[in-house]
């Protein structure tokens, strides 16, 4: 499979703008720390999910001072629906904790400083520094990793590849909204299981019809 020109990646991007020219994240959060907490609460759950319990508990603690005066039993009762509460309330404090510790309770704007936060890899710092900060980063999540390949944006193998390829291919003007654009891409239109080919904006670009 051949990957798309420059030329060909601009107008899927050019496409995708014109579709929805400001996308925004489907995580509810209104500050670096709660889109944070967001971020690191979504793993393996649904976005709509994750903002049913984040209404709550920002309800009781919306800043890393107020977070970390929980106990890991009132945060467990709080987001005991989206699974995995042990592990995400263990992270969710002890970031927290951290960021009143070294941070002065302030979310970092490196990657390197948010990846030392309990819980926070690096698509999750990605996103964070996209999203909070404006900077030009390349979050890759199931659904990126599925179609970007495929699409042809970028070369595939593992997560570092796909951000590595797509970083250095986007063109910098689509970059602020890249991400958002092409997850959801992947949630509503070049899903997993049936994939919505007939109305794909981009379908006559796609890669994947090279294989019929």
């Amino acid at each position: 499979m051949t990957l798309l020109t420059n030329d060909e990646i601009i107008t899927v991007f050019e496409r995708f703008k014109a579709q929805n020219p400001e996308p925004k994240p489907e995580l509810n959060y209104y500050s670096p720390f709660t889109l944070l907490v967001a971020v690191v609460l979504s793993a393996q759950t649904t976005d709509k999910s994750v903002n049913k319990v984040t209404e709550i508990l920002f309800k009781r603690a919306d800043t890393p001072e107020k977070l970390m005066n929980l106990s890991q039993d009132e945060v467990i009762s709080i987001i005991k629906p989206i699974g995995l509460s042990q592990a995400k309330s263990k992270n969710i404090l002890g970031l927290s904790r951290m960021l009143c510790e070294e941070f002065n309770g302030v979310v970092p704007s490196t990657r390197e400083e948010l990846m030392k936060l309990s819980g926070v890899g690096r698509k999750t710092a990605n996103v964070v520094l996209n999203v909070a900060f404006g900077q030009h980063t390349m979050p890759v999540d199931t659904h990126l990793f599925r179609i970007c390949p495929k699409i042809g944006l970028s070369e595939g193998g593992s997560v570092e590849a796909v951000e590595k390829s797509l970083v250095e291919r986007i063109p910098d003007e689509y970059m602020e909204h890249a991400h958002h654009w092409l997850i959801l891409h992947g949630r509503y239109v070049c899903t997993a299981k049936k994939p919505l080919c007939e109305t794909c904006i981009i379908n006559d670009l796609c890669r994947h019809n090279e294989n019929g």
